[in-house]
């Protein structure tokens, strides 16, 4: 019996050891970890990176898969990222923490994607800890403009046009002007934290992101996102995902799961009255008494935006 488990432990050994992923990383992600081995004027070593060889392995092994030791390896994984995370977090109170939610296919060249990275910079300036899910379009606006905080007018706009010119991650150079701009524009100061998953690792993660949790189980993803956003969520124009994380917000707003409602920030009025009407159907189904105490605001103005976060991380804080 003791050397049968002695065997067993061995082979669980020998797979945690032979994965291309640390099973128990001590500290989060950032740009240089996930991006170690790309050399930009050859696109064939992206594959040969950190993040994508991890990618590829979970490909190859099932995005939900049938191993135990393939499923023990993730768990493992997830658990010691989002403790680390949970270390991180703690350096700040959590009503200074802040999300942005929106769609991946954003473009660089967008007045949303401007006006989200401009409160980014402006919220991460006055003491907040922007977060988001680390992907490209709004997620990576969001660590662009933490990325930017305490520049000048005249670099932000910038470095702004350097990435606008190379707008959606289609385009060759998407990754490669990012981290220009990050040479070009370095952050010792300012930090923010990004969410992504290898469920979506066929989207770059942002390298704005000073701080990366990336994590196998999107699900545990989604629900962090929301559940640490404190300090409230601003919806910027997304599809799908976007809209479900509306309403997991909301529900964890009505019942006052974490013991207070966050504000919930729509960025752009035509879209969320219009084109995707859930601001209109939110109000209604507040006023009917089917939802209970959401703080709703609608805005297109970046100084508004702010304000109503700010205000509420002062109510909450004093």
């Amino acid at each position: 019996m003791i050397e049968r488990h002695s065997h067993h432990g061995q082979i669980i050994q020998q797979y945690l050891e032979s994965v291309p992923y640390a099973v128990d990383p001590q500290q989060l992600y950032d740009a240089a970890k996930l991006y170690d081995g790309v050399d930009f004027s050859n696109p064939q070593t992206f594959a040969q990176c950190y993040d994508q060889k991890v990618y590829h392995h979970f490909l190859e092994q099932g995005k939900v898969t049938d191993s135990p030791l393939e499923s023990l390896a993730r768990n493992l994984h997830d658990f010691c990222i989002v403790q680390s995370m949970k270390r991180f977090l703690a350096q700040y109170p959590k009503y200074k923490v802040v999300a942005v939610m929106g769609g991946n296919a954003m473009r660089r060249d967008a007045a949303a994607y401007e006006k989200v990275a401009r409160i980014s910079k402006r919220l991460t300036e006055e003491g907040s800890l922007m977060v988001s899910g680390g992907g490209s379009g709004a997620m990576e606006a969001t660590g662009f403009g933490a990325w930017m905080a305490g520049r000048s007018e005249e670099e932000f706009c910038q470095a702004l046009s350097r990435l606008a010119a190379v707008p959606t991650q289609h385009d060759q150079q998407y990754l490669q002007v990012a981290f220009d701009v990050m040479r070009d524009y370095p952050q010792t100061t300012y930090r923010n934290l990004s969410i992504p998953t290898w469920l979506y690792g066929h989207e770059w993660t942002s390298p704005f992101s000073t701080h990366i949790a990336k994590l196998f189980e999107n699900s545990v993803r989604e629900d962090t996102l929301l559940t640490i956003a404190y300090g409230g969520i601003i919806y910027a124009p997304g599809r799908a995902g976007t809209i479900q994380e509306v309403f997991q917000e909301a529900v964890q707003n009505h019942y006052l799961t974490f013991g207070v409602a966050s504000p919930m920030v729509f960025l752009d009025s035509e879209f969320w009255t219009q084109t995707t009407p859930f601001y209109t159907l939110l109000v209604d189904l507040l006023h009917k008494g089917i939802y209970k105490n959401l703080l709703l605001s609608l805005t297109d103005d970046v100084d508004e935006a702010v304000k109503i976060i700010t205000d509420f991380q002062q109510k909450i804080g004093s």
